[in-house]
């Protein structure tokens, strides 16, 4: 299990502490410093079930100047959006967790980290 992760977040504070309570083996990603390149934005996506703009933090400052908004949410698009998640990590909604059963999560709620946890290989 790996989890991605903004040490200044408190969803992602508050996650890692419920994997710790839980006793759960995993690996830190802090994705600000060790950025996801495209080809890991697109695997997360896949096992998260999700497109690029569903875990795109739009509200901030770098998505404003981007205009990431007015931006089409089509198949055509895609790739814009994850060179732009690539190249401005900070839009990427976090904590993700990649669980042991090759699925993803975005865990903002405690509801969603302990999903990742019941995935994990026993």
């Amino acid at each position: 299990m790996e989890i991605w992760i903004n040490p200044a977040c408190s969803k992602c504070r508050s996650a890692v502490r419920l994997l710790d309570e839980e006793g759960a083996s995993y690996t830190v990603r802090r994705y600000l410093d060790d950025v996801p390149e495209e080809g890991e934005i697109r695997e997360v996506l896949e096992r998260l079930g999700l497109e690029p703009w569903d875990i795109t933090r739009t509200q901030e400052a770098e998505a404003k100047e981007l205009g990431v908004k007015e931006w089409p949410r089509e198949a055509d698009a895609r790739e814009r959006w994850i060179a732009a998640l690539a190249a401005h990590p900070k839009l990427i909604q976090r904590p993700i967790i990649t669980a042991d059963d090759g699925t993803a999560v975005v865990g903002r709620t405690e509801e969603a980290v302990r999903d990742a946890l019941g995935r994990r290989g026993q």
